[in-house]
């Protein structure tokens, strides 16, 4: 027991030295609440076109499927809250795209922290998970104790809001696990109310294929007529739910360098994007989650806002 909770204090004090917000440890299991509720969203075909979220049922709910002999889940979260956002008037992109891809910054610090253990706890198995697998992030995080999943869907804490990314080391190491806090959203509707498209379409419940995220990143073809002028400018991904719920006020900027965006895209105005070349593409985004929709997808988001 001693042991447990001795590796779990180290864990989190070399987490905290590489630079993430938090650590939480959860026992690694079968997600009971969860799976009724992924299922009827399946169902409900609020993935959309996302037809990979139909794949690895199993595995999402049940870590020891995706790791032999899993008997914790480590859930860490990394701030990305900007100092700066862009200027007024201009198409959006969402924060989490302003600087380095985060996959490949937070898959860096999480070797480290997998090397810190087996170099003070010994032969430990595992895998680091990034928003790149079959893992219910949140539902970890929630688990592990790092925040409550809000009414928007995003995990939050009263400390410091939502803006930051979710990760996981799924390990063979027994460790104490943490407890979960209680949910502290109250009566307040203010994500629902502010969402542009109305995805969030019951308190906890957001359905996909309405998002604006969906509609700039994951949709392919072209974006239906329908929702036009809805989009309340945002060419990439959408922070509306976020930057609506009174608990981030409290956020404060990270201290990541890689997450610092281009001075460029921070002064670019609607007609610098309309104007943007492949070549400034690459400059600006070279590093940048936003490469993920491409310069076509980027375009014809923009060409979409305009018209």
């Amino acid at each position: 027991m001693q042991q447990k909770y001795t590796y779990k204090e180290m864990i989190k004090t070399e987490a905290k030295r590489l630079g993430f917000l938090s650590c939480g440890v959860s026992r690694a299991g079968f997600l009971e609440e969860e799976a009724p509720r992924l299922e009827q969203w399946l169902r409900q075909g609020m993935h959309g076109e996302m037809s990979y979220m139909e794949n690895h049922f199993d595995k999402r709910l049940d870590p020891t499927k995706l790791v032999d002999g899993a008997k914790s889940v480590i859930s860490l979260l990394l701030n990305y809250y900007p100092e700066e956002t862009q200027q007024e008037g201009t198409y959006k992109i969402s924060k989490y795209a302003y600087g380095q891809d985060y996959h490949h910054v937070i898959k860096s610090k999480l070797r480290e922290l997998q090397q810190f253990i087996t170099e003070n706890i010994g032969e430990v198995h595992g895998r680091a998970f990034v928003d790149s697998a079959p893992v219910l992030d949140k539902a970890w995080a929630a688990r592990s104790g790092l925040g409550w999943v809000g009414k928007h869907s995003n995990l939050l804490t009263r400390q410091l809001g939502s803006f930051y990314f979710i990760a996981e080391l799924i390990t063979d190491l027994e460790l104490e696990p943490d407890s979960p806090v209680t949910d502290h959203c109250g009566t307040c509707t203010a994500c629902i109310d502010a969402c542009p498209t109305q995805a969030i379409v019951a308190p906890y419940v957001v359905d996909g294929s309405k998002c604006i995220s969906y509609f700039t990143i994951e949709l392919k073809n072209e974006i239906p007529s329908e929702v036009k002028g809805q989009f309340d400018d945002w060419a990439f991904g959408c922070d509306t739910c976020q930057d609506v719920c009174p608990w981030n006020r409290f956020s404060k900027p990270h201290r990541e360098p890689a997450f610092d965006p281009h001075p460029e895209m921070l002064q670019m105005s609607k007609k610098d994007w309309e104007e943007i070349t492949e070549d400034v593409f690459r400059e600006v985004f070279r590093k940048s989650a936003v490469k993920r929709t491409k310069f076509s997808g980027l375009k014809r988001n923009i060409k979409f806002l305009k018209s």
